[in-house]
């Protein structure tokens, strides 16, 4: 409806319940400067880059023994590192001692650069203490966790007299309890040529798989039992049936794994 002559139109913002937004704000915001913006942001000595420091670690992920039909004995594998994110030295071996002596024994001094999140490149030597005499390889691999969580180790090597060998090593820890752990893995090792000192075939040489359950008394030591089976294959089996030899093993273990 139009207003009625002679009265002055009303101002509906002046009454009660009436609100309008302001079109500026009551305090004006100041424009932001160099000096502010330099002000948000702490030097950068006082962050210091988390993965220039220098870590270590050691997992001595099988020390196990076993009485079986070929004699009592005693197997180790573990690893160590130290470095930062990115760069590490490296140390692994494993072996076996049956009947108090050593059947076959190692060890790895290698360079390690992290390639991506999950996977670490790795080059260095491997020195074998047995079977045989000892002897060097020059070693290149990955190791890291590939989909679903699968821990990945393949290296392969070049050794002085032209022998060449690959292993790869796979295992997964499946958390039947927070402390209950139950893993499986599977090792593949191949060859490039015989070596019969060595007993030794070319092309694929032995798979061993094993099931181990362990109980973590504490992240750093946990008692475990387990089944392994060992298979020869080629020329590597028959070496072994021709020094009386089974050309595959099973034997129940129990060990440790220490880590600090």
């Amino acid at each position: 409806m139009d207003d009625m002559p002679g009265m002055q139109p009303m101002d509906h913002s002046t009454m009660p319940g009436t609100s309008m937004a302001p079109t500026e704000p009551i305090t004006p915001i100041p424009v932001l400067t160099d000096a502010d913006r330099a002000a948000a942001v702490p030097p950068a000595h006082d962050h210091p880059v988390h993965d220039n420091s220098i870590q270590s670690y050691v997992l001595l992920d099988r020390l196990e023994a076993w009485n079986a039909e070929n004699g009592t004995g005693l197997a180790w594998e573990g690893r160590a590192w130290i470095g930062t994110d990115l760069n590490r030295l490296w140390l692994r071996s494993e072996g076996e001692r049956i009947d108090n002596r050593t059947e076959k024994a190692d060890l790895e001094v290698l360079y390690g650069h992290s390639d991506s999140p999950w996977w670490d490149v790795v080059a260095g030597i491997r020195h074998d203490f047995k079977p045989g005499a000892s002897q060097d390889f020059a070693a290149i691999g990955v190791m890291g966790l590939a989909p679903y969580k699968f821990e990945v180790a393949a290296t392969a090597y070049i050794g002085q007299s032209g022998q060449t060998a690959a292993r790869v090593e796979i295992q997964y820890e499946t958390l039947l309890t927070q402390r209950l752990i139950l893993q499986p893995l599977v090792e593949v090792n191949l060859y490039g040529k015989d070596d019969a000192h060595r007993d030794i075939g070319s092309g694929l040489g032995t798979i061993e798989a094993g099931l181990r359950l362990r109980y973590e008394l504490s992240r750093q030591f946990a008692p475990y039992v387990g089944v392994v089976r060992e298979f020869a294959f080629g020329r590597t089996a028959s070496f072994r049936r021709d020094d009386d030899e089974h050309s595959d093993d099973t034997r129940f273990v129990a060990g440790l794994r220490i880590g600090y």
